[in-house]
């Protein structure tokens, strides 16, 4: 049975979300190709009319969970003021709910520490996808005016990635949204949200 493009794109993007998940919740070297097709309701066959190896899931994966967190950031920017829309996402991304969702949210916490481990186009995707992010919120610190926004931002998003790294950490919920809530505040403040 021949299947058109637009089913077949549609098939990609479910297998594409699974396998996303499946790295955010267990690393890339847990993966399993026939896990990912199981989940996403495919046969193991049926991968290799999407992907030629592991390697490249893994890449166009890793750019779909770079593409995910850029709409998220988005949504949250949009209809309203650069501050006001700067803190939702910051007050989206430093909550309990980002913390405990390791199988969605932003690829930054849930992969770096594998990073050194992989491939270099696996490598290559996740810098882009970072890049790309660090850019997205330099836009808007310039927007509020700070100086040097590309500089800024990097420092902003490293202490939000920290902050999720570490409260995912700690297994005492109370520790570790004080974590979280302190980086909020201390964000806030030094950018001038509130």
């Amino acid at each position: 049975m021949r299947y058109t493009a637009e089913h077949k794109q549609q098939t990609r993007e479910r297998v594409l979300k699974e396998a996303a998940s499946a790295i955010r919740m267990s690393g890339p070297d847990r993966v399993a190709v026939a896990a990912v097709m199981a989940r996403a309701g495919l046969t193991h066959g049926g991968f290799y009319a999407h992907f030629a190896s592991k390697d490249e899931l893994l890449v166009a994966a890793i750019e779909q969970m770079f593409a995910e967190t850029l709409v998220v950031l988005d949504q949250h920017l949009a209809g309203k003021s650069p501050a006001a829309g700067l803190k939702a996402y910051l007050d989206m991304y430093l909550s309990p709910l980002h913390r405990d969702r390791r199988d969605a949210g932003c690829p930054l916490p849930a992969m770096a520490a594998d990073l050194p481990r992989l491939d270099a186009p696996a490598r290559e995707a996740f810098e882009r996808g970072a890049a790309t992010l660090t850019s997205r919120i330099a836009a808007v610190l310039a927007d509020l005016g700070h100086a040097d926004p590309g500089t800024l931002a990097v420092s902003v998003l490293s202490e939000m990635v920290g902050a999720v790294v570490l409260a995912r950490s700690i297994s005492d919920a109370g520790p570790s949204a004080t974590i979280l809530a302190a980086s909020r505040q201390a964000l806030a403040k030094r950018l001038s949200l509130d």
